[in-house]
């Protein structure tokens, strides 16, 4: 692995700052970039060079890569909303698409690799004959402009690859969940439900619950892009899951979170979505470690801990862990 440093973009996010934190940990220069829309100024790590900028900024963005000496770029800043997507899809496009073409022109002139999240189950979409847990070799069929936003921006990935020699892997992540999600946002069902048990509310199911995701613990996707940027296999699409199927009655089942209120189903919900992940366990030499339940817990203690301080820094992936094992 690389010593050099590291540029993340959304890096005051959920992923992104879980991210920032096993950088440091791991001796590297870190910076960031966010504009601070969704994620929060206290999620980065102090350590951190930060900077609050817009990906779309295109001439500030290329200017701070520059400046950053950056030898890696972890493009995570997204427009990530399905909802916001299906309501303003040229927003989505704005942000997810004309905002890493910005990502990788930085890149191209200041000789960076670039690692991207890109998504699994919203690329993939719903139609007979998809294999599940699905393979990278499954057709992608997207079911909202977030999705369709995102095998773009794969796609342009792949030809500055290919034009400009830009090393460049794309991440398809599954549902991501722990530490630092938002449990008053609309993205993260694991941390809405820890939200609710700790108010003494019932969790809200859309639809009879059974619909499955694969969710994948957040440490372990900080892991699968330290890996990736490691061993560098340019030009690959990898699956980062568990290639298992997780219903959402699990979830509440999990968290001991009582009886859910069932509500209407979502049009265009997946039914069913899951990543196979041979690829990257060959390519990468990655498996995910965190079983769900315990997984589940992290998250929950977390949101608690969090709650009882809610002006300090919320627990990342690694603090929990250290809790754990301290």
């Amino acid at each position: 692995m690389s010593n050099g440093p590291v540029l993340i973009t959304g890096g005051a996010g959920f992923i992104g700052s879980n991210l920032a934190d096993a950088a440091i940990a791991r001796g590297r220069e870190c910076h960031v970039v966010d504009n601070l829309h969704n994620g929060r100024r206290e999620n980065v790590p102090s350590e951190a060079h930060f900077h609050q900028i817009d990906i779309r900024d295109a001439e500030d963005l290329a200017a701070v890569v520059g400046e950053s000496g950056a030898e890696t770029i972890f493009h995570l800043a997204a427009q990530a909303d399905v909802r916001v997507a299906v309501d303003r899809p040229t927003f989505d496009a704005d942000v997810n698409v004309l905002g890493t073409v910005a990502v990788l022109e930085a890149a191209r002139e200041h000789g960076c690799a670039v690692l991207f999240a890109s998504t699994g189950g919203a690329g993939y979409g719903e139609y007979p004959g998809l294999p599940v847990p699905s393979p990278e070799t499954a057709e992608t069929r997207p079911l909202s402009p977030y999705g369709a936003s995102k095998m773009a921006a794969e796609g342009y990935l792949s030809m500055y690859g290919r034009l400009h020699e830009t090393p460049t892997v794309s991440l398809r992540l599954g549902n991501v969940y722990g530490p630092r999600q938002d449990p008053h946002g609309e993205a993260g069902v694991v941390a809405i439900f820890c939200g609710k048990l700790l108010d003494g509310e019932p969790p809200r199911v859309f639809g009879d619950g059974l619909q499955t995701r694969d969710y994948v613990y957040v440490g372990d996707v900080v892991e699968a892009f330290l890996a990736a940027e490691a061993r560098m296999p340019a030009g690959e699409t990898i699956n980062i899951g568990c290639a298992d199927e997780v219903t959402v009655l699990d979830l509440v089942e999990g968290l001991g979170a009582g009886e859910p209120v069932l509500e209407d189903a979502r049009h265009g919900e997946l039914q069913r979505s899951a990543l196979a992940n041979d690829k990257a366990s060959d390519l990468l030499g990655w498996e995910p470690a965190m079983a769900i339940g315990d997984g589940l817990q992290a998250t929950l203690e977390s949101v608690r801990a969090h709650r009882s301080d809610p002006n300090s820094r919320a627990p990342g992936a690694l603090e929990v862990a250290s809790a754990e094992t301290g």
